[in-house]
């Protein structure tokens, strides 16, 4: 089964590192065809770090190499380099049976992620989801920089919601983050430039439609190094930092949106 922590707290809050796990299960090891090191560099190492802005978080310590929980089921397991990003994941063709249970422990997945959600809505009128995921701009090469015009540092999706509805929340998270003072300067902060949101957050609001408000917060791996895999700790603690201060406007704003609107 997919290996996924989940807290449960008093904040209306929600904070997920769904793509951060690096485990494989054992019998899929004879097959894997990449070093630790070229998984890693996919995967979003650190984005644990920022779980601490609320008690109620979900962390996946299984990589998405095994069962990506963000891909939609018939994409969940990745079976060619097209898949993963060119990656030859597999040195021979796995047995349908290995990869029928990474398809089982997907649908256990997403069973815990709907007993944990209507627990949280049995509390709260509204969640707002900070969906955190991180993401290469040196693919390339080492010395190889993505073009800065297409990859913010910091860019939230925002497609997997009623927009317009959730206006207010999404406009005070864009501000709260492209004003904050990191480290001398603001940060590149944008919407739907790089990435719009994924399967996680298209599940979210398909089974909890306005109740939740799903934020896919993808960081560019300005923070640690992506080819040695070494974090810088004053970027990451910053970025806590930046995150945490924008939680109370986040919920004024949530809540207005709920206290005008027939959710």
């Amino acid at each position: 089964m997919v290996h996924v922590e989940i807290t449960t707290g008093d904040s209306p809050i929600v904070a997920t590192a769904i793509h951060n796990g690096h485990q494989i299960r054992p019998e899929l090891l004879p097959y894997l065809n990449l070093l630790e090191s070229e998984r890693l560099r996919e995967e979003d190492p650190f984005t644990t770090e920022w779980l601490q802005i609320s008690d109620n978080t979900i962390k996946v310590d299984t990589s998405r190499f095994e069962v990506d929980v963000n891909r939609p089921r018939d994409k969940a397991v990745y079976t060619k380099p097209e898949d993963s990003w060119g990656l030859q994941l597999w040195k021979e063709d796995v047995p349908a049976e290995i990869m029928e249970k990474s398809l089982s422990a997907y649908d256990q997945f997403y069973q815990q992620i709907a007993d944990h959600f209507d627990r949280l809505l049995e509390k709260h009128d509204w969640l707002v989801v900070y969906d955190f995921h991180s993401y290469n701009f040196r693919r390339e090469g080492v010395d190889r920089y993505a073009s800065p015009e297409e990859n913010p540092e910091i860019n939230i999706g925002t497609k997997n919601m009623d927009r317009a509805l959730w206006a207010p929340v999404v406009d005070t998270l864009l501000k709260c983050f492209g004003e904050y003072n990191f480290e001398g300067r603001h940060l590149d902060v944008r919407e739907n430039v790089k990435f719009k949101g994924g399967y996680f957050s298209q599940w979210i609001y398909e089974h909890y439609g306005n109740r939740v408000c799903p934020l896919a917060i993808e960081v560019k791996k300005f923070f640690m190094d992506e080819w040695t895999g070494e974090a810088d700790e004053n970027h990451l603690k910053h970025l806590r930092a930046l995150f945490i201060d924008s939680l109370l406007p986040v919920r004024k704003a949530a809540g207005k949106v709920f206290q005008t609107k027939a959710l």
